[in-house]
């Protein structure tokens, strides 16, 4: 009689070391088991106060229950300690979601003694919704209040500095590329602004390129392209080849200045204040070419001897930067 091999077990693949260890609730426990008692208290407060519960489920993380629901609108309001609103970011969630026509991104908020929702960190996405006309929107309903003012520890992630956002935008923009077509300006909600782009590309180039110094003329002068993306991003590249251009000719004017003696972390938006055609024309319309143009032969006939210490004692602006980890 043949010998039967025993099936041997696989392997369990070694944790790498430093890894951390599994932790959390699988996928498919996420909305088991039957919620605590609080809960489904809150569900039926939710559903009298004329919401709607779309699920009662766990965190993946920490297996905490809470309930994923559609409020009225009207029902919601910051917590009375919160940040004043930003007109500025409220206009650009505004114009964000109207654009794509979706909300995409839930409230988090807590239901107060008096049915009122107290949401600790969506202040701004409220603020949006309601000036768009929103009936209702979707939170995550935590059971627990004291979460209202634990919460705001995850309000301190660093938001994106120029380096960031811009090298995002790039890169996507290189992304897309491969797989659209259609012209630059239709990704208007994707890339937010035409500058990052050409920003972008600059800091692809050079990883400690200063681009706060140059955004603002940027801004002014460089606009989403008609041409098809792969073509757009052709010319971004060419673009921000210009300002790379410019940047080394700025940096030559900014020697000439410390070798008279000037130290300020403001030399280069100082220089570059001084070169810009459009500094005192408000408005005025300008192409990205001529202003390049204009702005590069300036700095290569920038004279540091005539530079006097009170005219850069009294500059300010985006100081160098450093290159970003």
């Amino acid at each position: 009689m043949a010998e039967t091999k025993t099936a041997k077990k696989p392997r369990r693949k070694k944790r790498p070391e430093g890894a951390p260890r599994s932790r959390g609730i699988a996928p498919d426990a996420l909305g088991s088991g039957t919620p605590p008692a609080a809960v489904a208290r809150l569900a039926e407060a939710i559903e009298a106060d004329g919401g709607s519960v779309l699920a009662s489920y766990r965190d993946p993380l920490g297996g905490n229950w809470q309930i994923f629901a559609g409020l009225p609108i009207d029902l919601i309001e910051p917590t009375p300690y919160q940040r004043d609103l930003s007109d500025a970011h409220v206009a650009k969630l505004c114009s964000a979601i109207d654009r794509l026509g979706r909300y995409l991104d839930p409230m988090v908020v807590v239901r107060t003694d008096g049915g009122r929702y107290w949401t600790p960190n969506g202040n701004h996405r409220l603020a949006a919704m309601r000036t768009l006309g929103a009936r209702s929107a979707v939170a995550i309903v935590v059971p627990e209040p004291e979460v209202a003012h634990r919460i705001l520890l995850l309000n301190t992630e660093k938001a994106h500095n120029l380096r960031e956002r811009a090298l995002e935008v790039a890169r996507l923009a290189e992304s897309l590329a491969q797989l659209d077509d259609r012209p630059e300006r239709q990704f208007e909600a994707e890339f937010e602004e035409a500058a990052l782009l050409t920003l972008g590309f600059c800091y692809m180039e050079n990883g400690r390129f200063a681009g706060g110094a140059y955004h603002p003329v940027l801004r002014r002068i460089d606009k989403f392209l008609g041409s098809a993306l792969p073509k757009a991003v052709e010319i971004r590249r060419e673009r921000a080849a210009r300002v790379l251009e410019l940047e080394d000719a700025v940096s030559e004017a900014i020697k000439g200045l410390k070798a008279r003696g000037f130290e300020s972390p403001y030399l280069r938006a100082f220089v570059v204040a001084r070169i810009n055609p459009l500094r005192f024309q408000r408005g005025a319309k300008a192409e990205f070419d001529e202003t390049i143009d204009r702005m590069l032969a300036a700095a290569r006939r920038f004279d540091a001897g005539r530079i006097k210490a009170e005219q850069v004692a009294r500059a300010s602006g985006p100081p160098e930067e450093s290159s970003a980890g």
